[in-house]
């Protein structure tokens, strides 16, 4: 039986446009483009050019300091743009699809059978080893490392999250045989995070795993929260992350023997009718899906590849991102003009503290759910001691400590105060009830940076 813990400070976000457990088709387009920032520590490197053919797990770029880190297309055709932005940056990598989907076979393996050597080898050339992330600095895991132990978070408490058991179903064989790679990659434990609500048996009885169940608000569903309260990150040490549905993915590769790195994704949103689940595969025009959502005439509308808290932000044209489960689509909030703006008594305004109205109707039961838009309702000032952020941050560290003295880049402070454990998505709640208005997400990403090229 799993060991139980749980989290107390937190907050879940009551947004309206949760997904409903349907299956809405599958996705398909012409153009596939790989977005190189969406690999946090990879300096991107081009392994092709404009008019090569490739398969469907041909390597189409890699890691210029660790030239094993490979990132492959998701399908077989032509490569027909490489776009840069400024300083020759990559921007996209674009490949046309061509007539029926073609696979570089890698071969069928059985993890259990093969040595540790054998499986990182195996994950680093078909490319899927950008799924596997370190802390400290969340990027891409030094595949020269050997980490202490691997945490991989099997479910989401975000706002809107998907639901893994939907997603998951019939991808058992696949979670286990992720899971199974995974044990033979460290020396430790590999530690799999799962909510009471789990349903799901690959992740309830999943073997050479540790099991945690976590209970309680957001960020509960987030794999630093889980880190910190099963094994806090010591100096000089190194652990790997994963989300179980990428798991998956790496499992297919040991089942197939190909590359198949299709999703599947939730679209929700207060501004979606139908919600539900699509197939698709990284790198997809979204277009078809967006454009069917009706937009309001004197508005417009935030499309957000991921979650509204940690999710980026896209046009309607854009693509489908190498880690995103989840689309979503909220009012931009443009057109809204408000007697008495914040200080109104709107009774459909949410705020995570007494401010409205709403807050109390929420609590007794009256007001379920709301719909909140982008906008964010001030401008930027002076951090202020006020003890808001130490609600919502359930892990042992003092987050406006860390936060000044990233600002200040004073690094025995940041390392004293916990950088190593953190990522900026474990500072998105803050973000979200911050009466500063800080990017404080930005903050963090930008000081783990810059301590990492300072300390490696």
């Amino acid at each position: 039986m799993a060991s139980r813990i749980k989290i107390k400070k937190g907050l879940d976000i009551p947004l309206m446009g949760e997904p409903q457990d349907i299956f809405l088709g599958e996705v398909k387009s012409d153009i596939l483009k790989i977005c190189p920032e969406d690999f946090t520590g990879v300096t991107p490197k081009l392994s092709v050019k404009v008019g090569d053919e490739v398969k469907a797990g041909t390597a189409l770029m890699y890691d210029r300091n660790h030239p094993s880190v490979k990132v492959v297309s998701p399908v077989s055709g032509v490569v027909t743009a490489i776009d840069r932005g400024e300083k020759r940056r990559i921007l996209n990598i674009t490949v046309e699809r061509k007539g029926v989907n073609e696979f570089v076979d890698y071969g069928i393996k059985n993890a259990l059978t093969m040595k540790a050597e054998e499986v990182k080898e195996y994950i680093l050339d078909a490319g899927l080893w950008f799924f596997i992330k370190q802390r400290p600095y969340d990027v891409v895991a030094n595949p020269d490392n050997e980490p202490r132990d691997i945490f991989v978070t099997g479910f989401s408490s975000a706002p809107l999250a998907p639901s893994y058991d939907f997603i998951l179903k019939d991808q058992e064989k696949d979670v286990q045989t992720g899971l199974d790679a995974l044990s033979k990659l460290t020396k430790g434990k590999v530690y799999l995070s799962v909510s009471p609500k789990t349903t799901s048996k690959a992740l309830r009885d999943a073997k050479n795993v540790v099991v945690t169940e976590f209970e309680g608000p957001h960020p509960a569903g987030n794999v630093g929260v889980q880190i910190n309260h099963i094994a806090p990150i010591n100096a000089d040490e190194t652990v790997w992350t994963l989300n179980v549905l990428d798991v998956a993915i790496i499992g297919r590769l040991f089942n197939t023997g190909k590359v198949d790195l299709t999703r599947i994704v939730a679209l929700t949103g207060s501004e979606v009718e139908k919600r539900g689940y699509y197939k698709m595969l990284i790198g997809t025009s979204l277009s078809s899906i967006f454009n069917s959502i009706p937009k309001p005439e004197d508005s417009l509308l935030r499309y957000i590849s991921g979650d509204p808290l940690t999710g980026r932000k896209i046009n309607e044209n854009d693509v489908l991102r190498a880690y995103s489960s989840q689309l979503t689509v909220i009012p931009e909030g443009n057109n809204t003009h408000e007697f008495f703006g914040w200080a109104s008594m709107n009774p459909n305004k949410y705020s995570a503290g007494c401010t409205y109205l709403s807050n109390l109707l929420h609590k007794v039961g009256v007001k379920d759910k709301f719909r909140i838009d982008a906008r964010i309702k001030g401008g930027e000032r002076a951090m202020i001691m006020s003890n808001e952020y130490d609600q919502v941050f359930p892990m042992d560290i003092y987050p406006e400590f860390l936060l000044k003295s990233i600002i200040a880049f004073d690094i025995d402070k940041m390392i004293n105060l916990g950088i190593f454990e953190v990522a900026p998505e474990d500072f998105a709640l803050c973000e979200f009830v911050d009466t500063s208005k800080i990017e404080i997400q930005r903050i963090v990403r930008t000081g783990l940076d810059l301590l990492r090229k300072e300390v490696e």
